[in-house]
Formats: C-alpha cells, sequence, structure tokens
C-alpha cells in the first residue's frame, strides 16, 4: 500500500501528516483518441495544520521534505513523462503555500499515459505494485475503457492505525471528459454530465482500496 501512495509523486510524506486531503485526475479526451490528461494533489483544507508542521524537522518519527526536496521529486516523475513517446507539454505547479500539487500533460493516446506510469516504476519514481494498465481506447469503434485495479486489502490491513486514518479520509474524483456523446456506460457509480459528453466518480480512497466501489467502467461513446 505504501508503494501504491508512491504515485502521489512522494508528496506522501506531507499527506500523512494531515486527514483531509484530495487526490483528483481529469482526462479531456479527443474523438480521435488524442487529449490532456491531469493529476492534482490539494491538501489545501489542512494548510494551517500543515504550515505547523512543516516548521518542525520530523512528526511522529517522520522526516519531513522541504520543499525543495518535494520539488525535486515531481520535477523528476515530469522528466520521465517529457521522455515517453507521445506524450508532450508536460507541465508541474507546486503551491507550498496552499499546498497543491498538479502535473499536467498532453498525449496522442490514452494509452501514452500507461507508458508513462511504466516508466515511473522502471525508474522507481514509484512502487512495483502500481498498477500501470489503466485505459485503453478504441477510435474505430469510440469505446473508452477504463481497466479494473487490484485490491491493496491486505496491503491496508499491515498500516499502522496513523496511516489508516489518513486513508479512512482522504477523497478522490475522477473526471473524464469526451469530445461524443456518452452513449452508454458499464458502471453507473460514475455520474453523467447534463451534456453527457463528461463522467465523474468521487469517493473516500478507502472504499477503492476495500473495492466498495470499483473504478472500471466501460463508456461507449455516439
Amino acid at each position: 500500500m505504501k508503494n501504491y501512495i508512491r504515485i502521489l509523486f512522494l508528496f506522501c510524506i506531507v499527506l500523512t501528516l494531515t486527514s483531509c486531503f484530495d487526490i483528483i485526475d481529469k482526462i479531456n479526451m479527443k474523438a480521435d483518441g488524442s487529449g490532456e490528461y491531469s493529476l492534482i494533489l490539494n491538501a489545501s483544507k489542512s494548510k494551517t495544520r500543515l504550515q505547523s508542521i512543516s516548521k518542525m524537522g520530523t512528526f511522529n518519527g517522520k522526516k519531513i521534505p522541504k520543499p525543495s526536496e518535494i520539488e525535486q521529486k515531481v520535477n523528476a516523475a515530469a522528466s520521465v513523462f517529457r521522455s515517453v513517446p507521445g506524450i508532450s507539454n508536460v507541465q508541474t505547479s507546486m503551491d507550498f503555500n496552499q499546498y497543491i500539487i498538479k502535473l499536467s500533460c498532453k498525449f496522442k493516446k490514452i494509452e501514452n499515459i500507461n507508458a508513462g506510469i511504466a516508466q515511473l516504476k522502471t525508474k522507481k519514481i514509484i512502487g512495483q505494485m502500481v498498477p500501470t494498465q489503466l485505459y485503453s481506447y478504441n477510435a474505430s469503434n469510440r469505446q473508452f475503457l477504463r481497466n479494473k485495479l487490484n485490491s491493496f486489502k491486505e496491503e491496508y490491513e499491515k498500516l499502522p492505525s496513523s496511516e489508516k486514518d489518513v486513508l479512512a479520509n482522504a477523497q478522490y474524483t475522477s473526471v473524464i471528459q469526451f469530445e461524443n456523446i456518452v452513449k452508454s456506460q458499464s458502471n453507473n457509480i460514475y455520474s453523467l454530465a447534463p451534456s453527457k459528453k463528461a463522467v465523474k466518480l468521487d469517493g473516500i480512497v478507502l472504499d477503492f482500496i476495500m473495492q466498495k466501489k470499483n473504478v472500471q467502467n466501460s463508456i461507449q461513446l455516439q
């Protein structure tokens, strides 16, 4: 599970010092399969507590990373993404006053994002447990797939109570936007926008870890 959290570009050490943060990923898909991807880590709801904690050298036995150290890790992840064919315009932003970090990029096909995550694993920036085959898109029949994730229940049960409490309150939101209208989807826990051109999934991170909510979805576009 700790390896799973490392997909947050090593911002996890700061996040585990607060029980209130949001993980947001967004995909904006064009009909030809190209688009934009972004990952946002938002701990602004706990900024007052984090500002106090950041003045300490350690907290509960954990070394508190300096903003420069977090920035270095985020930039390392961005550099890996820039090396992946099909990925371009990789950008990062880091607001250490509001505790918001964002990584975004453009892709020629959504599978490029899978390749980028695989490279992060190869470079050991994220752990080996992190799934890589997250998305696929068939432009000929206009079908977008979000693949099933493995269960992290056993890893979660091994965590200390303090880290379990953090994950129990962390929020996850995923938004996928399309050029075409969504004709149908296999997972109705995704809410459909009034425009019928976007779907949204949200919930507590723990619900996905315990598989009370499933990210898997097959979306058919018109």
